[in-house]
Parts: C-alpha cells; structure tokens; sequence
C-alpha cells in the first residue's frame, strides 16, 4: 500500500494546498448533457510560479491543469489521467495529470531560443504556434496491473480547448463543448475550465425523440442549447474567485432544469520522492554516476513537475548494476 503523502518524509517541501470546490459537476435533467466546471483558485498561482515559464507558456500549461481535471472527474478509475502534447513547436512536450483524488501536476518542455523567436515574432501566439504539429494524447494509467487505456490525435486547431474537442470527435466519437481559461488577475495566476458533454440521453438511454422534417430531433436541439448558453460565459466569470459555482451555474442553465452535484477536491500533487530518486540513480553504472556529479561529490536531480532540487551525496548512491 503506497504511503499516504502527508506521511511520506521524503517527498520535497511543496505546497500542501487543497481547493475544496475545484470540481463542481452538474446534469441538465431530460437533456442529454452534463458537464464540469473547473476552478483551481490559489492553486492555479501556486502550481504555476514554481516553474520560470514566459507568461503564454504558463497560460497555456494552466488551460491544461484545467482541462484534465475536468476529464478526470468525469471517469471512473483508480490511478492518474494524463495529457500529453508533443510538437514540433517551442514547446515541445506538455505533459499535465490528474488522479482519482485530483492531485494535479504539470510540466513542460521548452526551446529557449525558438521560443523568443516566436514571442519576438509574435507576442500573443495560439497554443498551436507554441506547441506546432504533432499528436495529442490522453491516458488512463491504473497501474501495473491494469492494462492502459490510451488514444492519440494529431493536433488539430488554433488553441487547446480546439484540440481536446476533436480528440473527442475522432478519437472517442463523442461531441463536446470545452471551454478553457487561465490568465494572471490581481490574485495571481487564475486557471479554469467549462465542459459539457453530450450523452446518450437522460439517464444513458438512446434517445428516442421524434426527428424534425430537417433530420434534428429534441436531443439536437437542446444540445444546441445548452452550447448556446455556455458561449455567454466570459473569461471573468470562470476565474472570479467571489463568485459561487452554484450561482454561476444557475446564471447560465437556469431554464435548463439545472442539476448540481457535490463539488470535488483539487490539490497540488506532485508525487516524485527521494526514494524513487534514489531507485532510478541505482540503475546507472558507476561511471555514469560518477560523470553526474556536481563538485565532484554530489548529484542534483530536478523533479520536472514541482521544479525542486534533490540532491545526494555521491559516497550515498551504489549503482546495483555493479
């Protein structure tokens, strides 16, 4: 049984924040729609000024915080969900999870000097001149003894919100809406997310209703709908902290016979450690080890999702390959 991480002494000194109402999930009751909206709050600031990222790649990391904390809560499972991006782009690789309990962590990989060259270009780039061509990816990890579950796009539109609607279009063959927010406001970094999904129907059922000359039927219709109504959300609404989910959802699909559930947590949720650092430096030969060394003496790994230091004295690091 893995060790609980308020119990674990050898994970790094990193912010043990919790949103309480990070997730909020809702139904609208006789349509076949629900939905998530996303709010990290403080978390958003927090996770996102540990890592010294221009502020278009920290906007778009935490569009990505949101959006798969909104696909996570929507699942079913044990064990982390995961996006990963990789292009051609400044930005090269984006990788963002979310586990079962909404431990959120993010990193991403870029080129310095393609990047300035682009901002240069181009101050207020797309997620897609950031990121380039490439694929899309998005994971189910449950562990080593439950087979992945795993589907890939190549990337496709102008921002991020674009791509993940058609992974879902191609990939699942599943309509969507997605809405995906993160920008600095006078709190701090501020990242969230509105996602509706179509569904079968009320309660999961086919839908049944009659078809109009025109070949829609009352399902269409009120999805349509309720995409017309998410399209009045602004940006200000999704990242204002004094508003309550519950009266931002009202506001929107009161006619709709909203239905709210019971709102979900988020927290920060890197999950490196000094012992599973210490276990990949034993599987290098001794040489290696030696070659790693800072001042001849010590080994400093970086954990690339909370950006912390570790380090080690070499005379403690025994390869196992010897």
């Amino acid at each position: 049984m893995e060790k609980p991480a308020f119990l674990d002494r050898d994970r790094p000194d990193v912010p043990g924040l919790v949103v309480p109402g990070g997730v909020t999930p809702f139904y609208l009751a006789g349509r076949p729609v629900r939905g998530r909206l996303i709010r990290l709050g403080i978390l958003a600031d927090a996770m996102l000024t540990r890592h010294d990222n221009p502020a278009q790649v920290t906007a778009l990391a935490g569009k990505a915080l949101a959006l798969v904390a909104a696909l996570a809560s929507a699942l079913k499972f044990q064990g982390s969900f995961s996006l990963q991006i990789k292009g051609d782009g400044p930005v090269s690789m984006l990788v963002a999870d979310c586990t079962h309990d909404g431990a959120l962590r993010f990193y991403a990989r870029t080129d310095e000097d393609a990047l300035n060259t682009l901002l240069t270009r181009n101050p207020t780039p797309t997620d897609k001149e950031l990121m380039g061509n490439g694929y899309l990816a998005l994971t189910v990890d449950q562990g080593p003894d439950m087979e992945r579950h795993q589907g890939i796009v190549e990337i496709a539109g102008d921002d991020l919100a674009a791509m993940a609607t058609h992974y879902f279009a191609i990939s699942e063959q599943h309509a969507c809406w997605i809405m995906l927010a993160c920008t600095m406001t006078d709190a701090g970094w501020r990242s969230g997310a509105l996602v509706l999904e179509r569904i079968a129907g009320e309660g999961g059922t086919l839908d049944t209703s009659p078809t109009a000359p025109d070949g829609t039927t009352q399902a269409d219709d009120n999805w349509e709908t309720a995409t017309i109504l998410a399209n009045t959300l602004t940006v200000g609404e999704l990242l204002d902290d004094t508003l309550p989910a519950p009266q931002l959802l009202h506001r929107l699909f009161h006619e709709e016979d909203l239905h709210v559930s019971q709102s979900r947590a988020l927290a920060f949720g890197c999950r490196c450690s000094r012992a599973r650092l210490v276990d990949v430096l034993q599987r290098f030969p001794e040489d290696d080890l030696d070659h790693m060394c800072v001042n001849n003496d010590t080994i400093v790994m970086t954990c690339e999702f909370c950006n912390k230091d570790f380090h080690f004295p070499r005379k403690d690091i025994a390869s196992a390959t010897s």
